[in-house]
C-alpha cells in the first residue's frame, strides 16, 4: 500500500511502509552516514522495500531513518523511465571506502548491472555524505557531487534530521 501526493507537475511523493522511517533511539554505531538510494527498472518500490529490510538485519550498520520516496525525472542520460529515490541516514563502524564497498556489494546482490554513465538501473546506492568529512578520490567523492542541485536529494534530505 503506498500513499502518493503530488508536489510538483514531475514530482510525486510515496509514502511506503518504511518510507518514511524513524528508529526512536540510534546510537549502536560511531559514524554517521547519509545514503542515497534511487532506481527506475523493475518495481522499484516493493525493491526498497527489500533493500530496507537487508540493511536492517545487517550487523555491520544501524537504520536510523529514511525519508519517503520519490519520482522524479532522470537527469543526465533522459531517455529513460522516471527515477524513485529516497535518503537513509545509518549509523557504522566502517569507514568511508569499507562502506562504499558494502554498498556496493548490496547493489549488486540486488541486481545492479553497470552500462554507463547515468544508465538506467534496478539499484543505486550512494554515499551523500558521511560525519562531516570531505573525500575527494577516484572512486569516493563525499560530499556527494552536486547532491545540492538534485531534487532527488534535496526533497528527501528535509525529511530527515540529522
Amino acid at each position: 500500500m503506498y500513499l502518493k501526493k503530488k508536489v510538483a507537475d514531475d514530482l510525486i511523493k510515496f509514502r511506503s511502509p518504511h518510507f518514511p522511517y524513524r528508529k526512536k533511539v540510534c546510537k549502536s554505531f560511531r559514524y554517521g552516514a547519509l545514503i542515497g538510494i534511487g532506481g527506475n527498472m523493475g518495481d522499484t518500490l516493493r525493491l526498497f522495500e527489500r533493500v530496507f529490510f537487508h540493511l536492517k538485519r545487517s550487523p555491520l550498520l544501524e537504520v536510523c531513518q529514511t525519508s519517503s520516496i520519490l519520482k522524479n525525472p532522470p537527469f543526465g542520460y533522459l531517455d529513460q523511465p522516471f527515477f524513485y529515490n529516497a535518503v537513509i541516514v545509518l549509523k557504522s563502524d566502517m569507514q568511508p571506502r569499507r562502506l562504499l564497498r558494502y554498498l556496493q556489494h548490496v547493489e549488486k546482490r540486488f541486481g545492479r548491472k553497470r552500462s554507463f554513465k547515468d544508465a538506467p538501473r534496478t539499484l543505486d546506492l550512494d554515499i551523500l555524505f558521511y560525519e562531516n568529512k570531505k573525500i575527494e578520490t577516484p572512486e569516493l567523492t563525499i560530499p556527494h557531487k552536486e547532491w545540492y542541485k538534485r531534487d532527488s536529494v534535496t526533497i528527501p534530505l528535509m525529511e530527515v534530521a540529522l
